[in-house]
């Protein structure tokens, strides 16, 4: 049997148990974090210089108050907070440590701020629980800085969409302006051929059989040279026209004119090349003066009226008709010629778009887009009407600018 003696530690002196309570006070006043020590009963039995200073109290204001009732004692909503669930005296019940992070503390002055806190339960030498302390820190700044990381990143996700989508946007563009292109070629190709062929092939006559050839079938060939010559001329002036709408180089200059005469000018030089239409005109006025491009506006007509000729096979009438009411101009060019197909109906006013039941007839698709960008240019809008094998009808609605 070991009846060796084992001497007791010495129990620390009242200096010693003084400088450890400075050094233990010390640590508490450098800590940033804010601390304080509860009883049993919830009140505070110590709080740290940083957890006063943090809700706007002075620290021995808060000793033996209900810090519950202090700082914990609302959600952040402002409805009340009950004690009895409240994870800081839970600590007192079940003896865990308890983390939170999404909560609030109030201040003396009514005003709360984000926390996170930890309560844990403190022990006595015989291991019964007699409080907690709860440890505790201001995270505003770190949730500010977290929200406008979101804000950040949810802006730079926007962009990247936007951008997506405009690269999207570009791409398809891309891909609509080369399938515009190959249709341009394809029709320039197709349309220049038959003129070309038509030309080169009266010239190989004219060489061939000078000598078995009248005057008049000289004459002949020598006016279809003439007429593919025009129709490949007018093909280029109306794509060169097209760039230069595109290219915003198109002059506008709007002068003093009045349509009623405008309008029959244009059907009289019209009437000559189309002796099987007649061209009719109806205007209950006998003037009407507006400041308009009389370029443009002679363009719109003049492309209107053409293709109502081409498309006509019939010789019934063609109709110009003028409307003044209020701030509005109106022309309605009615012919009773081929009608347009529903399924080309949508689109009409495409560059290069030709109905299917025009083929046979010489065109290129561009007058119907050059005069609806003219008539854009005089702010105006254009709409139409038309029926298989009974005919069309074009309007033009133009906002009225009378001359000062």
């Amino acid at each position: 049997m070991d009846n060796s003696w084992v001497p007791e530690a010495p129990s620390p002196t009242a200096s010693e148990l003084e400088q450890l309570r400075r050094q233990n006070e010390l640590i508490l006043n450098s800590v940033g974090e804010g601390i304080y020590g509860l009883d049993l009963e919830g009140n505070v039995t110590f709080v740290n210089p940083a957890a006063a200073e943090m809700i706007g109290w002075q620290t021995s204001d808060l000793i033996g108050q209900s810090m519950h009732r202090v700082l914990h004692h609302s959600h952040p909503d402002g409805s009340h907070y009950p004690r009895q669930t409240c994870p800081i005296y839970a600590a007192f019940k079940d003896g865990v440590v308890h983390r939170v992070t999404d909560e609030v503390f109030w201040r003396k002055d009514g005003t709360s701020f984000p926390v996170e806190y930890i309560s844990t339960p403190m022990q006595d030498e015989q291991g019964q629980i007699v409080g907690a302390v709860v440890t505790f820190r201001d995270v505003s700044e770190r949730q500010w800085a977290e929200r406008i990381l979101q804000q950040t990143n949810e802006a730079l996700e926007l962009k990247v969409q936007e951008r997506t989508a405009e690269l999207l946007q570009a791409n398809q563009q891309l891909q609509e302006l080369s399938d515009l292109r190959s249709r341009f070629v394809a029709m320039v190709c197709h349309e220049f051929r038959n003129p070309l062929n038509n030309i080169a092939l009266s010239v190989s006559s004219l060489e061939r059989y000078d000598q078995q050839l009248s005057a008049i079938q000289k004459q002949e060939y020598l006016q279809a040279i003439i007429a593919n010559t025009d129709r490949m001329t007018a093909m280029i002036d109306d794509i060169l026209v097209l760039g230069r709408i595109e290219a915003q180089q198109l002059p506008f200059t709007p002068t003093t004119l009045e349509l009623v005469g405008f309008c029959r000018e244009v059907l009289q030089e019209l009437q000559p090349t189309t002796p099987d239409h007649a061209l009719h005109f109806t205007c209950r006025h006998t003037q009407i003066w507006v400041q308009m491009d009389e370029q443009v506006l002679r363009s719109i007509l003049v492309n209107i009226l053409q293709n109502a000729i081409r498309y006509s096979p019939n010789p019934k009438p063609i109709e110009l008709k003028l409307a003044r009411r209020k701030q509005q101009l109106t022309l309605q060019i009615t012919d009773h010629g081929l009608g347009i197909p529903e399924a080309d109906q949508p689109f009409l006013f495409e560059p290069f778009h030709r109905g299917r039941n025009v083929s046979n007839i010489p065109g290129t698709g561009l007058g119907l887009n050059i005069v609806k960008q003219f008539v854009a240019l005089l702010h105006g809008t254009i709409t139409f009407d038309s029926t298989l094998g009974m005919g069309t009808s074009f309007r033009i609605r133009l906002p009225l600018e009378s001359p000062d």
